[in-house]
């Protein structure tokens, strides 16, 4: 075959193999701990496996709708309104999607344009930029303030300009852990207000909180919820990432523009696990108990490390 090198050019020259993909073979290569990727290494609940095997014994094999499994989505709305005091339609609001990244990428792709600025919190995720650059748009950075890696708002003010439409928030926060608060929400809505900047909050963690803490979704706050898509994953709550179930809610109009790029990016979502997850998480213990359960988890961890002296 002729070799074309001039012919290509890259949509992102810079890009090279996750690291996420590195790291992992390297563990494995070498026999390590993999502290690289987030995937939780404890059972699938049984009850949600031979829920999975039913609906598809039941015949439920086939494409899903477009946005979602009603039935999930009803749940969803359901579980939302309950955590968050936030009433979302599921006909018109809640997409299911191929996991949180595609519905981060999705939510990107249908929004940001050639030549629009995007305000990434440093270090994050590290699908947001790549996303941002294949549409054309620029990553434009505000780095997390050590030692509590809390959002310096005045500095993200300065970012912001006529080119900005959009700021994309990440709470729990991948990888520092740290979580915003309601006086963070309260800076956002002030700096967003009166703008066309939409926000794009990543919340794929929401259920692994400590302390007592809330999880301070966009959900709870109208005046951001109005402008923002917010983006969750069932991979982390049900110990299941290879599952690749995730979802996404927004106001109606902005759910249009993510359901136009969603319907040419996956069209629809694995089929008898949303049945399986639509009746399943109508028991709230499986997301409510998630907290304890890691909280005891890292109670070992950080008790077995302080013994070795690496406290």
């Amino acid at each position: 075959m002729p070799n074309y090198p001039n012919a290509i050019q890259s949509k992102l020259p810079k890009v090279e193999t996750t690291i996420f993909t590195v790291m992992s073979r390297l563990a494995t290569e070498h026999g390590a701990v993999n502290l690289s990727q987030g995937f939780p290494d404890f059972a699938v609940s049984p009850r949600l496996i031979s829920l999975v095997t039913e609906n598809m014994n039941k015949g439920h094999n086939q494409y899903a709708p477009m946005p979602g499994l009603m039935a999930l989505r009803e749940s969803i709305a359901q579980k939302v309104e309950g955590l968050y005091s936030a009433q979302y339609d599921p006909e018109t609001e809640i997409t299911i999607t191929a996991g949180g990244t595609q519905a981060l990428f999705t939510a990107i792709s249908a929004w940001v344009k050639e030549g629009d600025e995007v305000i990434i919190i440093e270090p994050a995720y590290d699908s947001y930029a790549p996303a941002v650059e294949l549409c054309g748009g620029r990553p434009v950075y505000a780095q997390l303030s050590y030692p509590d890696f809390t959002i310096n708002w005045d500095g993200v003010k300065k970012l912001i300009n006529r080119h900005t439409r959009m700021i994309i928030i990440n709470t729990p926060h991948n990888p520092t852990g740290s979580i915003l608060t309601a006086a963070d929400m309260d800076k956002l809505e002030k700096l967003t207000r009166n703008s066309d900047i939409v926000i794009l909050s990543d919340e794929v963690y929401e259920h692994i909180i400590f302390d007592g803490l809330e999880h301070q979704s966009i959900a709870r706050y109208p005046k951001l919820a109005e402008r923002s898509f917010i983006v969750s994953s069932f991979g982390k709550t049900i110990h299941a990432t290879g599952w690749k179930i995730g979802y996404c809610m927004a106001p109606k109009n902005l759910m249009a523009e993510f359901r136009k790029a969603h319907q040419y990016n996956v069209f629809a979502v694995n089929t008898p696990m949303q049945y399986a997850l639509a009746e399943y998480i109508q028991d709230k213990s499986t997301y409510l108990e998630l907290a304890d359960f890691y909280k005891k988890n890292a109670t070992f961890l950080t008790t077995f490390l302080a013994e070795r002296g690496l406290n």
